[in-house]
C-alpha cells in the first residue's frame, strides 16, 4: 500500500519549536536516524536487530512513550457508576423524593430507598462482571514476542515502549505502528483497515500499521508509533474498548422508555394541576398523592434488570473461561439460525499426527523424509500440518536453505529452495493435493481414497521454476504423499446435536480437501455431510452462492474471502450469522458475523475481532453461550410486561383521576408496596431463573401486546373500586377506607398478572407467588403494618366489591392474554 508524502503545503508538524527540540535531542541521543525532508519532525526510532537494552526500555517508560492503549474488555468504575447513577428517570424520581422527605411521612419516601438499593444492585453486579472480563482479557490478551538485550519475551502490548522491535509471524496481529526492519515472504492483510481485500507483500522500510494481520511470513518491526497515536487507536478507540453488537433488548427497551416519556409529561402536567390546583385539600397530602401518581409510570427496575441478567450472565460464562468482549453478544448468539464453523481447531483439535509417508514415482523414502526436515527447519512459524512433519522427521540434512516461500491460505501450500550439499538446487512444494496436480493426475486417486476416509494429504512435489516466479506450482512433479490423521474433539458431536435439536443450521466451511471435510463431519454425525461441495465451483454472485449454502451443509477448498462472501450470502437471506474460527484465515468471516466466536489458542488476530473467546478452546462451550442468552432474553421479556403494565395502569389511573376530577387514589406508600410484591422481588427471581425457551425476535411487540391489555383492564378495574368506595364512604376517614379498597383491587389484579407470567409453574414459582400474597395479608392483618402503610378495609360489602371486581378484571385479563396471543403472533 503506497502512503502519499507531506509536503510543506500539507501545513505544519503538530507541537512547538521547544517541544519539537527536546523531542529531536533525546531522538539523536537514541541513535534514531533524521528525516532528511524535515529534520525538525521527531525521526522514526532506528531498527536494531538485538532490541532495546534495559536502560533504554526505563527512560522511555519514564517519558510516556508507552503503548497505554484501554483494554477492550469492559468499562471502567467511573462509567460504571455514572451509567447506573446518572439516568433520566433516576433524575427524576431523585427530585420526587426530595420533594416527599420535607412533606410527607418517612413511609411515603420508601420508594427513593427502593431505587438506592436497586442502584447498587446494579453497580456491584456490573462491578462483578467487569472483574471476570478483566481477569480473562489478561488471560486471552495477544503476547507480542518482543526483542529486548538480545532475547526474545513474551510481554504485555500495554508494556510495548517507542522503538521496540516486535517480531511478526502468521496469525500475529500488528499491535502498533511500525517500520519493517526484516521481512522474510511476509504477507499482511489490511482489509480491516483499508477494506483492500488482497494481502500486501512487504519489504523492509515498509511501514506497517496497528490493526492489520499476518497471513504469511514472518519479519520484525520498529515501534514507530503506541498508544493513541498508533493508527487503529485513533480510527476506534472508543468503538473497539466497549462497542456493542446489536442488542434488540436494549434497542426495544429504549424505544419503550422514549414513548413512556412523552406519555408521563402531559399526564403528569394535568395530574399536578387537577391535584394541586382544582382539588381543594391539604397541601401536603396532594402532593403526596400527585407523587404517588406519578412515580409508578417509570419502569425504573427493567434497565436495572436488563443490566444485572447481562452481567450475572458474563460472570456466569466466565466461570466456564468464555469471555465475552461486547455483553450483548450472549444474546446475539441465542438468536443465531446459522453457525459456520471452521473444521481445523473447531471440531477437530489444533495438533496433528502424521500416520503414514506414500513416496510416488519410486522416490528414494530417506531422501523424502530428508526433504520434509529440510522444509520443517526452513518455516520459523510453522502451522499445524507443518509441526506435524516437523515432529515425526527432524532436521538431520545439512542442506542450506536459500529461499522459503511461506504457507498462505489462499494459495494453500508452502516451499523453500535448498543447497543440498552436493552442488545440486532443488525446489521444493508441499500443500494441497489438489492445488498442486493437474486435474487427471492418476495420484489424486489414490487421494481421494484417503481423503474419504477422513485424512488430511498433503503432496510434496519438486518444481522446476524458482520459488518467486508466479507459475512455480505449474508442472510440479510429485515426490510423496504425506498422511496426517486430524483429532476430533471429544465434544464435538454433542454440540452439533445440540444445535441441530434447537433448530441451528449448521455449516462446516474449510479450507481442506472437501472430500476429508466431508468425512470428518460424517464421522461427527453432521446431517448432510455425505453432499460435500468443493468451495471452487461455488456461483460468484451473492443471490446464487446464497442459494447453495441453503441447500448444503459441509464445504471445502474455501478461501479466506469466500468464507466472508458466504457469510454475507447467509445474512442476505436473512440469517442471524454466528462464525466460529482459530485461524487468520478465519478473520475477515468473524469480522463480518453477526456473532465472531474465537478459540483462545487461536491466532491474535482471531481473538481481536471476535465477540467471543472460548478459552478453554472447548467447542462444547457454545451452548452455555446459547443458554445464557435464551436465559436473558426469556426472563426479561417475561418481567418486562410486569413492569409495563404497572406503567401502562399508572397512567390511565391518572388520566381517568384528572378527567373525574377526584383525589388520586393512591399515596407513594401503597404503590412501592405494590410494585414490591407484585413486580420488584418477582421480578429480580423471575429474571435470574433458568429458561430454555428459543429466542423469539420483535421484543417490543411481543411486550406491549400483553402489556397494554394488562395495565388497561388493572386501571379500569381499580378506578371502578375506587368510585364504588367513594359512593358508599362518607364522612373523616373516608378517603383511607377508599384508597385500601382500590389497593385491594389493583393488588389482586396485578397478581393475576405475576401469575401468568410465572407460567409454567414450578415448585418455588408457586412459593414465590404464594409468599407474595402472604405478605400483603400480613399487612392487612398486622395492626402497626395496617398503621405504616395506611391501609384498612371498613366494613365487609366494599371490600369483597373489591375482590369481585378483582376476580372479574383477572378473568377479563386471563382471556385477553389468550386472544392477543392468538391474534398477534410475534
Amino acid at each position: 500500500m503506497t502512503q502519499r508524502a507531506k509536503t510543506d503545503s500539507d501545513g505544519p508538524e503538530p507541537g512547538g519549536g521547544g517541544e519539537g527540540a527536546a523531542a529531536l535531542g533525546m531522538a539523536i541521543d537514541a541513535g534514531a536516524e533524521l528525516d532528511p525532508v524535515h529534520p525538525m519532525r521527531p525521526p522514526a526510532p532506528r531498527f536494531k536487530p538485538g532490541g532495546l537494552s534495559t536502560a533504554e526500555v526505563a527512560e522511555r517508560v519514564a517519558r510516556g512513550d508507552v503503548n497505554d492503549v484501554p483494554v477492550r474488555s469492559s468499562r471502567s468504575t467511573s462509567e460504571i457508576v455514572r451509567a447506573n447513577v446518572f439516568t433520566r428517570f433516576n433524575a427524576i424520581i431523585g427530585v420526587l423524593w426530595l420533594i416527599m422527605l420535607f412533606v410527607a411521612p418517612i413511609q411515603d419516601s420508601l420508594f427513593g430507598f427502593v431505587i438506592i438499593a436497586n442502584t447498587g444492585i446494579g453497580i456491584i453486579q456490573e462491578l462483578r462482571a467487569k472483574k471476570t472480563l478483566d481477569g480473562l482479557a489478561v488471560i486471552g490478551e495477544a503476547k507480542p514476542s518482543v526483542r529486548r538485550d538480545g532475547r526474545t519475551a513474551e510481554i504485555s502490548t500495554s508494556e510495548i515502549v517507542l522503538g521496540d522491535v516486535i517480531e511478526l509471524g502468521p496469525g500475529d496481529k500488528v499491535v502498533v505502528d511500525g517500520t519493517l526492519g526484516e521481512a522474510e515472504g511476509l504477507e499482511i492483510d489490511e482489509s480491516l483497515l483499508t477494506g483492500e481485500a488482497d494481502p500486501v507483500l512487504k519489504k523492509p522500510g515498509d511501514q506497517v500499521m496497528s490493526g492489520s494481520f499476518v497471513v504469511a511470513g514472518g519479519g520484525a518491526f520498529t515501534a514507530g508509533k503506541v498508544g493513541r497515536a498508533a493508527y487503529a487507536a485513533q480510527l476506534a478507540e472508543e468503538a473497539s474498548r466497549f462497542t456493542l453488537v446489536h442488542s434488540e433488548l436494549r434497542t426495544g427497551i429504549s424505544t419503550i422508555l422514549k414513548y413512556v416519556t412523552w406519555m408521563m409529561i402531559p399526564t403528569s402536567i394535568g395530574l399536578v394541576l387537577s391535584q394541586l390546583v382544582v382539588k381543594d385539600s391539604d397541601l401536603k397530602d396532594s402532593i403526596a398523592r400527585t407523587v404517588g401518581g406519578i412515580v409508578p409510570m417509570i419502569p425504573e427496575g427493567l434497565v436495572l434488570l436488563t443490566s444485572v441478567a447481562f452481567a450475572i450472565g458474563v460472570v456466569r460464562l466466565g466461570r466456564r473461561q468464555c469471555l465475552v468482549q461486547e455483553l450483548p453478544a450472549i444474546e446475539g448468539l441465542a438468536r443465531v439460525d446459522v453457525v459456520c464453523l471452521d473444521k481445523t481447531g473447531t471440531l477437530t483439535e489444533g495438533g496433528m499426527d502424521v500416520t503414514e509417508l506414500r513416496p510416488l514415482g519410486g522416490e528414494d523414502a530417506r531422501y523424502v523424509e530428508k526433504v520434509l526436515g529440510a522444509l520443517g527447519e526452513s518455516d520459523p512459524r510453522p502451522n499445524a500440518s507443518l509441526q506435524a512433519v516437523i515432529d515425526a522427521y527432524p532436521d538431520n540434512a545439512e542442506w542450506r536453505c536459500t529461499e522459503s516461500l511461506p504457507f498462505s491460505s489462499a494459495r494453500k501450500y508452502s516451499g523453500a529452495s535448498f543447497s543440498e550439499g552436493d552442488g545440486e538446487n532443488n525446489t521444493w512444494l508441499l500443500g494441497a493435493p489438489d492445488v498442486l496436480l493437474s486435474p487427471g493426475d492418476p495420484a489424486l486417486e489414490e487421494i481421494e481414497a484417503l481423503n474419504r476416509q477422513g485424512l488430511r494429504v498433503l503432496l510434496l512435489a519438486r518444481s522446476a521454476r524458482e520459488l518467486d516466479d508466479p507459475a512455480v506450482a505449474d508442472g510440479v512433479r510429485p515426490t510423496a504423499l504425506v498422511v496426517l490423521e486430524q483429532r476430533l474433539r471429544p465434544d464435538a458431536a454433542e454440540t452439533l446435536r445440540y444445535f441441530e435439536d434447537q433448530g441451528v443450521k449448521t455449516k462446516v466451511i474449510s479450507g481442506d480437501n472437501a472430500v476429508s471435510v466431508g468425512a470428518v463431519a460424517a464421522k461427527l454425525g453432521l446431517a448432510g455431510a455425505q453432499n460435500t461441495v468443493d468451495a471452487r465451483e461455488l456461483p460468484d454472485t451473492k443471490a446464487d452462492m446464497a442459494e447453495a449454502l441453503d441447500g448444503r451443509a459441509v464445504f471445502g477448498r474455501v478461501t479466506p474471502g469466500q468464507k466472508r462472501d458466504m457469510v454475507a450470502a447467509l445474512q442476505s437471506r436473512g440469517h442471524t450469522v454466528a462464525m466460529t474460527g482459530d485461524g487468520v484465515n478465519d478473520v475477515l468471516a468473524l469480522k463480518d458475523a453477526d456473532i465472531g466466536v474465537s478459540m483462545g489458542s487461536g491466532s491474535e488476530a482471531t481473538r481481536a475481532v471476535a465477540q467471543i473467546v472460548l478459552l478453554n478452546n472447548s467447542f462444547a462451550t457454545l451452548p452455555s453461550v446459547v443458554a445464557e442468552g435464551r436465559r436473558v432474553i426469556g426472563n426479561i421479556t417475561r418481567v418486562a410486561t410486569l413492569f409495563l403494565v404497572k406503567t401502562v395502569y399508572s397512567v390511565l389511573l391518572a388520566i381517568l383521576v384528572v378527567c373525574a376530577q377526584v383525589e388520586y387514589p393512591f399515596l407513594p406508600r401503597h404503590l412501592t408496596l405494590l410494585s414490591t410484591l407484585t413486580i420488584g422481588i418477582p421480578a429480580f427471581f423471575l429474571a435470574l431463573a433458568p429458561n430454555k425457551e428459543r429466542a423469539q425476535p420483535h421484543f417490543v411487540k411481543r411486550v406491549m401486546r400483553y402489556a397494554i391489555p394488562g395495565g388497561v383492564i388493572a386501571a379500569v378495574a381499580t378506578f371502578v373500586t375506587y368510585l364504588l368506595a367513594r359512593h358508599h364512604y362518607t364522612g373523616a376517614g373516608s378517603l383511607e377506607a377508599e384508597t385500601s379498597a382500590a389497593t385491594l383491587t389493583l393488588f389482586l389484579t396485578s397478581m393475576w398478572v405475576l401469575v401468568i407470567i410465572a407460567r409454567p409453574y414450578t415448585w418455588w414459582r408457586i412459593a414465590l407467588v404464594g409468599a407474595m400474597g402472604g405478605a400483603f395479608l400480613l399487612v392487612l392483618v398486622v395492626p402497626w403494618l395496617q398503621e405504616f402503610f395506611q391501609l384498612r378495609l371498613e366494613g365487609t360489602v366494599v371490600p369483597w366489591t373489591a375482590v369481585a371486581v378483582a376476580a372479574a378484571a383477572s378473568v377479563l385479563i386471563e382471556f385477553a392474554f389468550r386472544w392477543v396471543g392468538r391474534k398477534f403472533p410475534a
